[in-house]
């Protein structure tokens, strides 16, 4: 919402209305980013208009029930709905008195929220959609009184293993995307996904819906929105994995845990890609525009680790002799695994092992990088002809383990060749990275899932120079 309004030109205030509503329907994510968007549809429908700050409340309330087929208390949907509540017993107030009072009833409920859910009840936790919300709440209630923000608050308690721990989600894949034509009918495209998943929002207008579902049939779930209109914002996660993942951080803050046996350096380019390496729990060197960090950069990082011993993944070739130097000049033991692709590094962290000795887990991530496959889709520089592949400059270029397979205009073409060539042999999980620049990947997606409907697809915003696209396939 705040890029959009960066850039906005309209005037008058149902224009930026509409703005706002649109640009939180396109960024929502997840199931709590889709019910968000939904809240500040109703409250933008109504304050497009009018200063009534009340009904604006309760629209926006009705609008986050709307969306959701089974709506559960203990989220932030009471949170909007007391919201709505305290807004109304307030009305004709002045926004001094009435934005403070919201706030306080915010506090109030997410503070009842740890007895509300069985799930947060158990953690000793409060619900973080409903936390987030008021925040928010807080932040515009302050800015329309002219005061500052508070400070966050203490943690009054470290996090305890109940409040790690979760069950899996029965289906694995998060799947997330915006439906864009005329005349589209949510409950139309809502029956046609119910029998895919769980977690379903289908929400929007005649000309833009977004869907959120849980699904083992993420291919499914797009063809639906690919026969209705044109599909963009495509985002599949794996959820096992990231559960997985998730509960590794939260237990590096549970109190008295030893201390690990083998930390990682990654030298890594691309803000997504560097949450995602430290997702996995690397320390990350930022390899820049050009993967070329110094020696002392990396060194400096091998020092900082708190393991016995420490394992350094370059991710580039171009890197793999500055950490030998690094790795020859450490106060601690520590040993190069000489990854020359982002993708490389990313399959040998799945291997990673904290508590695990540093050659143990060396020969493990060694075999992690064996088993995967690698390729970019990138513009040539120049004109080349190489293994019978011809290029001219300014072209989408397709590599394939550092080969170029095709090239020509079409990205989707060349991006299919590479994806194909590497799932030549048997394959499980296909990744794909979006590089900074990276073009849309809806016919790519469609395509694979269509020939591959047993492959796991990830996609991650990767954020890298110069590959608008890197795939891996294990």
């Amino acid at each position: 919402v705040a890029d959009a309004l960066d850039d906005s030109t309209a005037t008058d205030r149902a224009a930026v209305a509409h703005e706002v509503t649109r640009a939180a329907l396109m960024g929502a994510r997840g199931n709590s980013g889709v019910i968000l968007s939904q809240i500040v549809r109703g409250a933008a429908e109504v304050l497009g208009e009018s200063d009534d700050v009340p009904r604006a409340v309760r629209s926006a309330s009705d609008a986050a029930y709307r969306a959701v087929r089974n709506p559960v208390e203990g989220t932030m949907l009471t949170a909007v709905r007391e919201l709505a509540e305290e807004a109304e017993r307030h009305r004709g107030a002045p926004p001094a008195e009435l934005l403070p009072a919201l706030v306080r009833r915010g506090d109030d409920c997410v503070a009842r929220t740890k007895g509300m859910l069985d799930v947060l009840r158990e953690a000793g936790v409060v619900d973080a959609g409903a936390a987030g919300l008021v925040e928010i709440v807080r932040g515009i209630a302050a800015a329309v009184c002219g005061e500052a923000l508070p400070g966050p608050p203490a943690r009054d308690q470290d996090v305890g293993i109940e409040a790690i721990h979760r069950d899996r989600s029965r289906f694995r894949y998060c799947t997330v995307f915006v439906v864009e034509g005329e005349g589209l009918d949510t409950d139309e495209i809502e029956a046609e996904l119910a029998p895919l998943g769980d977690s379903l929002l289908v929400v929007g207008d005649p000309t833009a819906i977004k869907v959120h579902v849980h699904t083992d049939e993420p291919g499914a779930a797009l063809s639906v929105g690919v026969a209705r209109g044109t599909i963009g914002g495509v985002e599949i996660a794996n959820m096992h994995e990231q559960t997985a993942q998730r509960e590794e951080r939260l237990l590096e803050a549970v109190p008295d845990r030893p201390p690990a046996a083998t930390d990682v350096v990654a030298v890594v380019a691309g803000a997504g890609n560097r949450r995602l390496f430290e997702s996995l729990g690397a320390r990350v060197v930022d390899g820049g525009r050009t993967m070329n960090p110094a020696t002392a950069e990396i060194l400096a990082a091998i020092d900082a680790a708190g393991a016995a011993g420490v394992l350094v993944l370059p991710n580039n070739a171009n890197v793999v002799l500055a950490a030998e130097q690094a790795v020859a000049h450490a106060a601690r033991p520590a040993r190069v695994l000489p990854t020359v692709s982002l993708q490389a590094g990313l399959a040998a962290l799945v291997a990673f092992d904290p508590e695990a000795p540093l050659d143990a887990n060396l020969d493990a991530m060694q075999e992690a990088v064996a088993a995967v496959a690698t390729g970019a889709v990138t513009v040539a520089s120049r004109d080349v002809e190489l293994d019978g592949v011809a290029v001219r400059s300014g072209a989408w270029l397709g590599l394939a383990e550092g080969r170029p397979v095709a090239g020509g205009d079409s990205f989707d073409e060349v991006a299919t060749a590479v994806v194909e060539r590497l799932l030549a042999h048997p394959r499980e999980v296909l990744t794909l990275l979006t590089g900074e620049d990276g073009p849309e990947l809806d016919a790519l997606l469609e395509r694979v899932a269509g020939a591959h409907p047993g492959l796991e697809l990830e996609v991650h915003e990767g954020g890298q120079p110069h590959y608008p696209l890197l795939v891996s396939a294990e």
